[in-house]
């Protein structure tokens, strides 16, 4: 890597997330900072592919601290995953005159980032952006607590509903390989059962608890589904085995879906943003490379791009037991 950074560009990759906008900020702030030229990358590496490339300074990011999603837009590419792609997305960030690049993501991205670097010996810095929260090497990700907050919020209006009528309400959230949204929510809404993929509750537990719910007085149960949960059914069918083996239940179903990755990102996610944003430009000026930027025991760290996509963060048995106990 040059010396000297001069021009550094900014992307936002994968499932769009609230928060990135802020993380986008930081680094076109950071830059204008320590006077570095910066440019945002529309749609991904799509975009970096099609050299959709705008140049930003500190007022072309003003007024989207509070926004969702991503001004930059979103995609996932097709044609990154082909080396001739990636052989273009590189030839346009030499032509423009990019010294090294920012990518906010998940594991996908940083897949993407880990293979670019490898073909190319291009610098890229990443920031951990998904609601999922299943980055190896980081606390929390850019997106996390505002999903929370928005399971939450929908979680009590449904027990408002489930509570009128009597009814066993399954929730389904996102979460196909982490059940971190399901279970923080489960706990923070107070649902009677939580059902992720790190842990394999099985439908004869099932039955068994909603018996126990129903003889101690319960009149209604919220239960929460991680959608990568391995009971082996989906939750259309999950609600149809409840109600044939347990008739006192009245079963409903909602599917929270993608209003999970809507809405105004929290005040933590806007600060965390901050944070990775201004770590990302840091890092490169120090001459960092190939890596992803996190927090841990709060404090921002990084962790190489290798470690970050490995694994994710194990489930905190803690919180299982927090639930178990809470749920009686």
């Amino acid at each position: 890597m040059k010396d000297k950074l001069n021009h550094i560009a900014v992307l936002t990759s994968g499932g769009d997330a609230p928060g990135m906008n802020a993380g986008i900020r930081a680094v076109v702030r950071s830059c204008a900072f320590h006077d570095i030229k910066c440019s945002g990358i529309y749609r991904g590496y799509q975009g970096l592919i099609e050299n959709d490339f705008e140049v930003l300074n500190a007022r072309s990011v003003r007024n989207i601290i509070n926004r969702g999603g991503t001004f930059l837009k979103s995609a996932r590419s097709k044609e990154f995953r082909t080396k001739e792609g990636r052989q273009k997305a590189y030839e346009n960030l030499i032509s423009q005159g990019v010294d090294a690049l920012v990518v906010i993501g998940g594991d996908g991205t940083f897949n993407g980032a880990v293979v670019f670097n490898e073909e190319h010996d291009f610098p890229i810095v990443g920031m951990p952006g998904t609601i999922d929260n299943d980055i190896n090497g980081t606390e929390h990700t850019i997106c996390y607590d505002t999903a929370l907050n928005t399971v939450v919020e929908a979680i009590d209006k449904i027990r408002d509903t489930a509570n009128s009528h009597n009814r066993l309400f399954l929730v389904e959230v996102m979460g196909r390989d982490a059940g971190d949204i399901a279970l923080n929510a489960g706990i923070g809404a107070g649902a009677e059962e939580i059902l992720i993929p790190e842990e394999d509750l099985g439908t004869d537990r099932l039955l068994e608890s909603l018996k126990r719910s129903k003889k101690s007085g319960k009149t209604s149960s919220i239960i929460v589904v991680s959608e990568g949960d391995k009971i082996g059914k989906n939750i259309f069918e999950l609600a149809e085995f409840i109600e044939t083996n347990l008739e006192d239940y009245e079963v409903r179903v909602t599917v929270l879906g993608h209003i999970q990755r809507g809405g105004t990102p929290s005040c933590y996610d806007r600060v965390l943003a901050s944070r990775l944003g201004i770590g990302a430009v840091d890092a490169l000026l120090a001459g960092e490379r190939d890596i992803m930027i996190g927090t841990v025991h709060g404090k921002v760290t990084s962790v190489p791009f290798k470690e970050a996509v490995a694994g994710r963060n194990k489930i905190d048995l803690d919180l299982i037991r927090v639930a178990d106990i809470t749920s009686t």
